[in-house]
């Protein structure tokens, strides 16, 4: 544990925070872009500098216990998890200050103290929620009664156990060594930046995220918040004003289909960061989706409902599988960058071998810790599973090998869109256990459940170990600092959602749709009598989409001088499973990025990044706000009175 600064000896300065953050990476073989690394980011800040506090490990497992609840409500209303990270570092970092203001503390936080905390919180925040929000509560409208307490609170904290542990070797191969961008990382890294930053051109910067920040904040409330000053100004809202546009230009029929434009900045934002390839990838699949495939279902009979909720269990089919094949066969292609990320594994018998060698080994995650926190979360869920629903050993094995293979797919959508396909990913392990297990719907949900909560978490949290290697931080103490906040996240979530959720009739109503757990209880009620039911429009979706999601990652290969042009995989399987004119937002932002960087070049590096942070910023901390105060009072009084 790092001992803060005390008033007399403060923390050395960080002598490249005002230097721009290394987002595009390095070159050369796995081992020398990690040594670039250490010797280029790492020296001169996490080496020297404070960063795994108690005083940071405190603040961010009390945010972190305050954001878990944000997403748990998020999720039950509207099926999306709010970014934790950046608001959790806006807020810790102006509460600190508060606390240095009237004397409570005595020093600053570092910034890589800060990055620590946004870590807790982070891991508080993605790796419990996310499974309550999805398979617990299908479980709950299947069965008309949840897992008693004590059981959902093991369950909940050997699941986050086996996400965040899994990201051990995913961080070395998909941030160390591919450089894959995690959008939201980048965020994060650069709000933390300007935040502690004090050059002139750092100050431009900040100055940006503050105005981009303001503005967002602006705009979410303008959109969601009108109706808590009075009801009266509601039809002025933004989402009012452009359901009324989308209503007399396009009709209920392309509604349905979710081909329309909404208004949310945090999108177009993610679209900056994610670049302009995956961000066309995702609107290219979206519209081959849902403005060509779609309609000619619905005009020959095959999908009759109008909605998304109706007709996304349709189209996830393919989307998931282009999704499945192409992160599988990339892992595949790489064996030999995989095997440098797992070497670690062979130092397992000899724990003084990485302190011996010094450098990157000394400093990262040992893949013994992988290796040990893996065997003892497969031994707790398979006991859970044998005691809860009769699910025999083998099968538990089959769910955890099955959440590996996955959570590479998983981490590299996320890394690609910086969209995580939790649902998605639960799909495929339903499918496989509705030829396992048929007929037995809590089999069904609960390996998914096993296999969807480890790839969510570990790809969520690879989010969060972006800004802490754009930062310089030692990956070692950001993975204990990740550790320790899924003991806050397990108990408030599991809580909240006994106190939020008391019976299954909450689920599906207004008050709670409860989107991912409805899709969770119709793809368990559709293969209840096992694989041969799936219609045959499923099928051959399934063939179709594994086929394009292969071909998509070999044509780079064959065709390397023209791979920019050339669709991501990722993100053309990831459309087929959202909303249209999510898709839209992204390719708007990813285009806005592709035509500064081209124009105006330096102004594109003084304040792409900036100002997509800011927006992302400003917006999450306004929906966080907005939902406390909408949701509080009565949360509070439903506690009350029920005790």
């Amino acid at each position: 544990m790092d001992k803060p600064p005390s008033p007399e000896s403060p923390a050395p300065p960080d002598p490249n925070s005002d230097l721009p953050l290394r987002v595009e990476g390095f070159k050369g073989t796995a081992g020398e872009i990690e040594q670039q690394w250490f010797e280029q980011v790492y020296r001169g800040r996490g080496d020297v500098m404070p960063q795994l506090t108690w005083r940071a490990l405190i603040m961010g497992t009390v945010l972190g216990g305050v954001l878990s609840l944000t997403n748990l409500y998020s999720g039950l209303k509207a099926g999306w998890a709010l970014p934790v990270a950046i608001t959790a570092c806006i807020v810790s970092y102006t509460v600190w200050n508060i606390f240095l203001r009237i004397g409570w503390a005595k020093t600053p936080m570092t910034i890589l103290e800060n990055n620590c905390m946004q870590s807790t919180a982070s891991s508080a925040g993605y790796s419990t929620g996310g499974t309550l929000v999805s398979a617990f509560a299908a479980y709950f409208m299947i069965n008309n009664e949840s897992l008693p307490l004590g059981l959902m609170l093991i369950w909940v904290f050997f699941l986050a156990v086996l996400g965040v542990t899994m990201a051990i070797p995913m961080k070395r191969q998909m941030i160390n060594i591919e450089q894959l961008r995690f959008p939201s990382g980048i965020a994060a890294a650069e709000t933390l930046r300007a935040l502690y930053s004090k050059g002139q051109r750092a100050a431009q910067s900040a100055r940006a995220l503050t105005v981009a920040g303001i503005a967002a904040a602006i705009s979410q409330f303008w959109n969601d918040g009108l109706h808590l000053i009075s009801a009266r100004l509601e039809p002025y809202s933004i989402g009012n004003l452009v359901q009324r546009m989308n209503t007399a230009l396009l009709g209920p029929a392309w509604i349905g289909r979710t081909v329309l434009f909404v208004w949310d900045p945090i999108f177009i934002a993610a679209g900056v960061l994610m670049g302009l390839r995956p961000a066309a990838s995702i609107f290219l699949g979206g519209t081959l989706c849902w403005a060509v495939f779609v309609p000619i279902m619905q005009a020959h009979g095959v999908i009759t409902g109008t909605g998304y909720r109706d007709i996304v269990q349709w189209t996830l089919w393919g989307g998931v599988t282009c999704m499945v094949t192409s992160g599988l066969l990339m892992f595949f292609l790489q064996w030999r960058a995989i095997a440098w990320a797992f070497s670690g594994i062979t130092k397992i018998f000899n724990q003084n071998e990485a302190a011996k060698t010094g450098g990157i080994e000394a400093i990262e995650t040992p893949m013994s810790w992988f290796v040990i926190a893996q065997l003892v979360s497969l031994c707790a869920l398979a006991w859970l599973s044998k005691i809860s629903f009769n699910m025999p050993v083998w099968q538990s094995v089959v769910a955890v090998g099955l959440s590996f293979f996955l959570a590479l797919v998983a981490c590299r959508v996320t890394g690609e869109t910086d969209t995580t396909p939790m649902g998605a990913m639960g799909k495929v392990t339903q499918l496989i256990f509705g030829g396992l297990s048929p007929g037995n719907m809590n089999v069904n949900l609960m390996s998914a459940n096993i296999t969807a909560a480890a790839a969510s978490s570990s790809a969520d949290l690879l989010t969060d170990l972006k800004s802490g290697y754009l930062l310089g931080a030692n990956p070692r103490k950001q993975f204990l600092a990740q550790f320790a906040g899924i003991f806050i996240g397990t108990v408030a979530t599991v809580l909240a959602f006994k106190v939020m959720v008391p019976t299954a009739s909450v689920l599906g109503s207004d008050q709670f749709p409860a989107p991912a757990a409805q899709a969770w209880r119709v793809v368990a009620l559709a293969l209840s009598h096992g694989f041969e039911s799936l219609e045959a429009i499923k099928v051959w979706s399934i063939i179709i989409g594994g086929s394009v999601g292969i071909i998509l990652t070999l044509l780079p290969r064959w065709f390397p001088r023209h791979a920019k042009w050339i669709p991501s995989a990722s993100g053309m399987g990831l459309a087929w499973t959202f909303h249209w004119y999510y898709g839209l937002l992204f390719f708007i932002g990813g285009l806005i990025g592709w035509l500064v960087e081209r124009k105006r070049p330096a102004l594109a590096e003084l304040y792409n990044y900036p100002v997509a942070a800011g927006l992302i910023a400003g917006g999450s901390l306004m929906g966080v706000v907005l939902i406390f105060w909408e949701n509080l009072p009565p949360l509070l009084h439903q506690y009350f009175a029920s005790h």
